[in-house]
């Protein structure tokens, strides 16, 4: 991963929960002119989610292109009431690999839709670790006390085009999939067609076009066929270079052996090395899979913090006040290896300050510092279900044919 790849250009604006998320998402929507094309994790039809849904059905109404994909375990199904406007309004929609008779005991079902993008007329695109998801909502716990913490980006520039680009050959695959399933050939070329025309839009206001001064950014993609590790590789090159402070925020933590190396090695040559973790317990494996892992971590001088106030969904970094990274990956093996995920990284000192101010914030008032001492004499029955689950999670990844 090289210099080279930034692009010129770009407005960047970091949204900060879905409290300024789903107004924004919302607002670009409305504004929309030709085509709104939207993938997303989970689509929770709560309030945020009734909010977008009305967007998506006022542009499709309105004659604009209107494409969603949501992911088949992340969203089991869409409400029928909705599958009725969406139809009225023209909106054309696609529930990616939906659990079949096997569900998860077949290792290709584990190859999920992560990523949660959308672009609008090729002139502003959204990135991040936000869900159509109320940020007092959880799917499995219900009315949440404190809101998730969490980022988005809305970016104008030349990686907009980079971000429509990926989406319509994502569309396009899942349509020939369809077609190969139904056998529906005619409608699928149609579909196809309608699909590769919109690839040629172009921004009315030229924001997509190169020369205009602004901030350095570029799309990383994560996928299973060409993308297969480019988002680690970031990241690794990104702590490699880190000369004074690394800040990372992950959800679910899990890095493999490259990625834990590069931030002992840092936290060794006197980088500072901070991580802000999940604090609370959601699944076993995600609380206690990690936690062999933070020994070594905390025995290198790396910091580990568990956010406190509530669940902590964020998937940024923050390196040297300068390179900063907002997205969907989680640094576990699901994100790393197997999940389609997309992050934009940007090189911009105003922009990694003003999310590093966040990140230091949220250290210092919600989350709660590890003590390599008291870690290492934690009680046995804890040690050993920590075990269990990276065993089971190396066990899992050599069934899916993965090296960790």
């Amino acid at each position: 991963m090289t210099a080279t790849l930034f692009k010129e250009g770009h407005q960047v604006h970091l949204l900060k929960g879905g409290v300024e998320f789903f107004p924004a998402l919302v607002q670009a929507i409305d504004a929309s002119i030709h085509e709104v094309r939207l993938e997303t994790y989970i689509f929770n039809f709560d309030d945020a989610g009734e909010q977008v849904c009305g967007a998506l059905e006022r542009a499709g109404l309105r004659g604009v292109s209107v494409y969603l994909v949501v992911d088949g375990i992340g969203t089991p199904n869409i409400p029928d009431t909705w599958v009725q406007r969406f139809s009225d309004s023209g909106v054309r929609w696609h529930r990616f690999s939906p659990l079949g008779r096997w569900g998860l005991l077949m290792p290709v079902g584990w190859r999920r839709l992560h990523r949660k993008l959308c672009v609008v007329d090729v002139h502003t695109a959204f990135c991040g670790g936000i869900n159509i998801l109320d940020d007092y909502v959880d799917p499995a716990y219900g009315a949440l006390e404190s809101p998730r913490f969490d980022f988005a980006v809305a970016v104008e520039g030349p990686l907009v085009s980079d971000v429509h680009r990926a989406m319509v050959q994502f569309w396009d695959r899942l349509q020939i999939t369809r077609q190969l399933e139904s056998m529906q050939f005619q409608g699928a070329r149609q579909t196809w067609k309608d699909s590769r025309q919109s690839a040629h839009l172009v921004s009315p206001t030229g924001a997509a076009s190169a020369g205009r001064s602004g901030i350095r950014a570029m799309l990383v993609l994560r996928d299973n066929l060409r993308n297969r590790n480019r988002i680690e590789r970031a990241y690794r090159k990104a702590i490699a270079d880190a000369r004074q402070e690394v800040l990372i925020a992950s959800a679910y933590f899990l890095p493999g052996a490259k990625l834990r190396r590069a931030l002992i090695h840092a936290a060794r040559r006197g980088v500072s090395v901070r991580l802000l973790l999940q604090g609370r317990y959601e699944y076993f494996m995600q609380y206690h899979g990690a936690r062999p892992v933070f020994g070594v971590l905390l025995a290198a001088g790396v910091e580990i913090h568990e956010y406190s106030a509530g669940f902590l969904h964020a998937k940024v970094a923050v390196v040297d006040g300068r390179w900063a990274t907002v997205g969907s990956s989680n640094l576990d093996p699901l994100s790393l290896l197997l999940a389609r995920e997309a992050n934009v990284v940007v090189n911009d000192v105003p922009f990694a300050q003003e999310l590093r101010a966040c990140l230091v914030a949220a250290m210092e008032t919600h989350g709660v510092q590890l003590d390599a001492r008291a870690y290492a004499q934690r009680p046995w029955r804890q040690r050993l279900l920590d075990r269990i689950a990276f065993g089971i999670m190396r066990l899992l990844l050599f069934l899916a044919g993965r090296r960790y």
